[in-house]
């Protein structure tokens, strides 16, 4: 994974050719979501006219069109090989259920949410909805793969010469995420093919903001965000189907944007609302009776997901009314078996009797009980924006661009102009396109971005002369350049500090402390705080780590380690000072 130059000023000039992406014929980025994907794709000589002039798919699902479709992929029994992705797989998979075949084919259904807050590494196993595991690597990959394939085809209608290596791509994954999830995204896309130095990993609520700077959005208004001044800030909220990241934004000059406030948030996206609308089902009917639907029955299960993410779509559920959810018989006669009555003698001696009604095949909920399923949800949103605008790099904010597919529910529209009536909120009319629109652009000028704000204190683990009068005698390690005190926490960077694109922001000259050593390895650790000493202090953690040759033998010998935190990415260089050569690497955070 590593770049070797003969020179410094080759590397900055690769460096600042590689920003642009101008040697590449056009910009495609995949929008990998929890519940729905999608892709688009701009060629260069659009963006220059138009920006915002971006392709996207028109996915189906037999019935609508739409420009994104949902996550999941069907892989064949070798385990290796993708049979189809989005509505076909769910289709596809229908139709080995009813044959009775699904067990020996791997389904995966919403696993992005897998990489969320959890320890994972290069051999990570994912279960399938029957229990079988495959590599998580492997699912991420065919699924980009997919994606990449559908939009190389659809590209080369326009262009018919074009060639995959014309395509710089962007891949978009969620500003909360640690570095190891974001370190896993890019593997995934370089095993489905795609070459390392032609990716961008781009932050999903960063991006959104950007098309939404750049594009005159329909329902926006006078003073909206396209028209915001110099030095203006405004709060982005990008919910999505799993994670709600926030973060606050300024307007820098050239309508080029800088992040005020570390990104944060939670995982209460959409998924939260399905998860409290099966609780739901579960208690009416009973656990037993839903875990045989979902595991006897599955094409009913899905189906009953399925309508339900019809009825969140709903624009009408902050009025009185009721919403219809078909419920497959299957349910019905599992809860005779487990129950030993019928459904409608259930729900008539529930504590819902009032608010739901069975009418043969069809289960009618009052707008009020489905308005409970988003309540959680919900709160922690507005809680968290709350907290975030008491925040002193907030002061000013009088604007909040709501973008991702969630933001597109008008009870979650409803609930943030109530708790926030004095701030301006903006949504999009396409909220949900704003993320893989606003990548495409990220991808043609990565400069949009001028500054971001370290989530952590990141350093590393180095050696000091051992001094006994501060030092732990543990600590004491004898190399050939004399005793030395190990495991120093090197800050390289604080939390909060803020971070100029572009720029390196730790530059340091080091020794090789033995004579026959080959190789340098810098362990990367991370932590919360911001004045620890030792890399074995409590709260530091060890997220990754760079190993690079060194030329030559002997103590005379010495490298320069600088690195650039300001990207989406950590990347960090090291120049030997014998020979001059400049290695850039991407820090591994699943070693």
């Amino acid at each position: 994974m590593a770049f070797i130059w003969k020179s410094l000023d080759s590397f900055r000039r690769l460096f600042q050719q590689a920003e642009k992406s101008d040697n590449c014929l056009l910009v495609a980025a995949i929008d990998f979501g929890t519940t729905y994907s999608g892709w688009g794709f701009s060629f260069n000589h659009d963006f220059q006219t138009d920006p915002t002039h971006i392709s996207t798919m028109n996915w189906s699902d037999g019935k609508t069109i739409s420009q994104k479709g949902p996550t999941c992929i069907l892989i064949k029994p070798d385990g290796k090989t993708i049979d189809t992705f989005g509505f076909e797989a769910e289709k596809r998979y229908s139709e080995l259920i009813e044959k009775g075949e699904h067990t020996k084919w791997f389904y995966f259904h919403r696993f992005k949410m897998m990489l969320w807050n959890k320890p994972i590494n290069k051999d990570t196993m994912l279960d399938d909805e029957c229990g079988k595991s495959l590599p998580a690597l492997t699912v991420f990959a065919l699924s980009i793969r997919y994606m990449m394939d559908a939009l190389f085809k659809e590209a080369k209608t326009r262009v018919d010469v074009l060639n995959e290596k014309d395509i710089y791509w962007v891949l978009t994954v969620p500003a909360i995420w640690n570095d190891s999830a974001k370190h896993f995204m890019r593997l995934a896309a370089h095993e489905a093919g795609i070459e390392k130095e032609k990716l961008t990993i781009a932050l999903e609520p960063e991006v959104a903001s950007i098309l939404c700077r750049h594009a005159k959005l329909h329902n926006e208004g006078i003073g909206g965000i396209s028209a915001l001044q110099l030095g203006k800030k405004y709060l982005v909220v990008d919910a999505g189907g799993g994670t709600i990241d926030m973060t606050v934004h300024e307007v820098c000059f050239g309508g080029a944007l800088k992040e005020l406030h570390k990104a944060t948030g939670g995982p209460w996206g959409g998924t939260m609302v399905d998860k409290a609308f099966l609780d739901f089902i579960a208690e009416l009917i009973g656990k037993d009776a839903l875990n045989g639907l979902k595991d006897q029955h599955k094409e009913d299960y899905i189906d009953l997901i399925s309508e339900f993410e019809i009825t969140k779509r709903n624009r009408n559920l902050q009025s009185d009314g009721r919403v219809t959810i078909r419920i497959p018989q299957a349910m019905v006669e599992l809860v005779n078996h487990f129950k030993r009555q019928p459904l409608q003698n259930i729900i008539q001696n529930s504590c819902h009797a009032k608010t739901i009604e069975l009418a043969k095949d069809k289960l009618r909920l009052d707008y009020g009980l489905v308005r409970i399923f988003f309540k959680e949800s919900i709160d922690k949103i507005v809680e968290h924006v709350s907290e975030l605008l008491k925040t002193p790099e907030a002061k000013g904010v009088d604007t909040i661009l709501m973008v991702g597919g969630f933001s597109e529910s008008t009870l979650l529209q409803d609930a943030m102009r109530k708790g926030f009536h004095t701030l301006k909120i903006i949504v999009p009319s396409d909220a949900g396109l704003a993320v893989l629109k606003g990548a495409v652009m990220f991808g043609q000028r990565r400069t949009f971005i001028k500054e971001r704000v370290s989530k952590f204190t990141y350093g590393i683990n180095i050696t000091t002369p051992f001094d006994e009068k501060k030092h732990p005698v543990d600590k004491r390690k004898e190399l050939d350049i004399g005793v030395r005190c190990a495991d120093i926490f090197e800050v390289m960077v604080k939390a909060g500090q803020r971070l100029v694109v572009g720029e390196k922001q730790y530059t340091q000259e080091m020794r090789i402390g033995d004579k026959k050593q080959s190789h340098v390895c810098f362990r990367i650790y991370t932590t919360e705080k911001t004045d620890v000493k030792f890399v074995t202090d409590a709260g530091c953690t060890q997220i990754g780590s760079v190993i690079l040759p060194v030329s030559g033998s002997g103590l005379n010998r010495s490298i320069v380690v600088r690195a650039l935190f300001g990207g989406t990415e950590i990347m960090v260089e090291i120049e030997d000072k014998s020979t001059g050569c400049i290695t850039r690497t991407y820090i591994d955070c699943l070693s």
